[in-house]
């Protein structure tokens, strides 16, 4: 099992701005600027990106 790269007090304030992340691009997407396949390309790697913070996905593994 990895460990997390930060402590829990930054990475609670990442999930935080995350949630405020994904409504922005919700928004934007619902607006039409941006495509569907777009936003859910920012939400994906936006989302790997919070996982390998905590440990819990390494780049180029795949999905089990």
């Amino acid at each position: 099992e990895k460990s997390m790269k930060t402590d829990r007090n930054t990475l609670h304030e990442m999930e935080r701005l995350h949630q405020l992340w994904e409504a922005e691009v919700t928004s934007a997407q619902e607006q039409g600027r941006l495509t569907e396949k777009t936003a859910r390309t920012y939400l994906l790697h936006s989302s790997n990106f919070l996982r390998w913070c905590k440990g819990e996905f390494e780049p180029g593994s795949r999905k089990r």
